[in-house]
């Protein structure tokens, strides 16, 4: 199925729907991007705020981050059944929506009670608690996108989204700068809260005109085939070595464990080689996160042109450029210089994977088991790569940290040109 001519639309048998060759429902993508916005703010605030609340227990740095890693693995295990089951809602009354809205309420319990946790083993239920849960719905709203927005124009979606995303680190920031030195249970009060309102608005304007809004079942070939199961969907996708879903979330574990890495390991770097102070060292991201948020819209509509794996491709290229010129460069500008070159690279990769591998799914009707292919393989990299990087430092030293991480990226590319042979990108004309 390609994207350079859609097929042809059933006629409307109720109110008019948005046909498969339209521009972006610009409605939709505003709706979804605030539903995924509430979500991460959450998890910014989280990953923010508990490390402190579990440093009263626990005094070493490694058992606080095993604990944290947790939030990385819980989707790997929930999110396939969870996303299978979406996939069986998305095309009914309702649509995936139900999971996100009663995912989000059971998260707000254990999320809200983490203050007031008064010992360690209380503090572990709200932890775990909030992690399991939060995680099993996280990749039902990513995929809402999907139900409402044409495949031509996922990409330039997904750029609103990742913009969107990126400012939940400004609101994490102000509530942790203005609120938690006042009233810890408030500031613990506050990100659920928005998360309820906001999703209560996206679902009251979007997701209760599913229906309307949704996109046309246009059945092909291969939508009339059908999974019973979710794992029935990953022996698919996964059929040979060779399978290009199999390489892309190979290339999606690389990308996203190198990046975790880097951004982990940056206050340690800026310390022992550049001298910095521990507050120095990690504003060394800042001008990154900047850069981040200014490109993914210019790269989401480049992107549309190129393809998404070729624009996957030039990032990996720019973020080993970032990385060189930081083994390069070993100073403060120069440190600073390679993580906006590698932020941009890694901009690419944000905006483009996600779509790239729905464009890989046999059907659209197990994009949301695919989004969880998308988990797993991201969710690894993450919770592995600071240690694979981390291992190679102790190996050589801290001076060779970002040479280290070039290698690895060079890996990533090999990955992501096999790949490009493998499945030619869709490009929209």
């Amino acid at each position: 199925m390609t994207l350079d001519s859609p097929p042809a639309s059933h006629p409307a048998t109720t109110s008019p729907r948005p046909a498969v060759g339209e521009r972006m429902n610009r409605g939709a993508v505003l709706w979804v991007t605030l539903a995924v916005f509430a979500q991460e703010a959450v998890w910014n605030f989280y990953d923010a705020q508990v490390p402190e609340q579990l440093r009263h227990y626990f005094s070493s740095a490694g058992a606080i981050g095993l604990i944290m890693g947790l939030d990385h693995s819980w989707g790997i295990f929930t999110q396939p059944s969870v996303g299978f089951l979406s996939d069986k809602l998305a095309r009914r009354r309702t649509g995936r929506w139900p999971i996100v809205l009663v995912g989000a309420a059971l998260a707000t319990v254990p999320f809200v009670l983490i203050p007031w946790a008064t010992n360690l083993p209380a503090l572990m239920v709200c932890v775990v608690g909030f992690a399991a849960v939060a995680n099993a719905f996280k990749g039902v709203t990513e995929t809402l996108v999907s139900d409402y927005v044409a495949p031509s124009a996922r990409g330039k979606a997904q750029g609103f989204i990742k913009a969107g995303v990126s400012l939940t680190i400004v609101v994490s920031s102000l509530i942790s700068l203005l609120v938690v030195d006042r009233s810890l249970h408030l500031a613990f009060a506050i990100p659920p809260l928005l998360m309820l309102i906001v999703l209560g608005l996206s679902w009251a304007f979007l997701g209760r005109r599913h229906t309307e809004v949704l996109l046309p079942d246009e059945e092909t070939a291969e939508d009339v085939r059908e999974f019973g199961s979710p794992w029935a969907v990953l022996k698919d996708a996964l059929r040979s070595p060779s399978s290009p879903t199999l390489l892309l979330m190979i290339g999606i574990f690389c990308f996203a464990g190198m990046w975790s890495a880097l951004r982990s390991l940056m206050t340690p770097y800026g310390t022992q080689v550049l001298g910095l102070t521990r507050g120095e060292a990690g504003g060394l991201v800042l001008p990154g996160a900047v850069a981040f948020l200014v490109s993914v819209l210019p790269i989401a509509y480049a992107s549309n042109r190129l393809g998404q794996l070729r624009a996957v491709r030039y990032g990996v290229v720019l973020f080993i450029a970032g990385v060189l010129l930081g083994f390069t460069v070993p100073t403060a500008p120069g440190t600073v210089t390679a993580m906006v070159l590698s932020s941009l690279g890694y901009a690419s990769f944000a905006v483009n994977s996600l779509v790239a591998l729905w464009n890989l799914a046999p059907t659209r009707k197990v994009l949301g088991t695919y989004t969880a292919l998308y988990t797993i393989a991201s969710a690894s990299g993450m919770a592995l790569g600071p240690a694979i990087l981390g291992t190679t430092v102790d190996l050589t030293s801290w001076r060779y940290m970002f040479l280290n991480g070039a290698v690895f990226a060079a890996v990533t590319f090999l990955v992501f040109t096999r790949l490009a042979r493998r499945a030619p990108d869709r490009v929209t004309a």
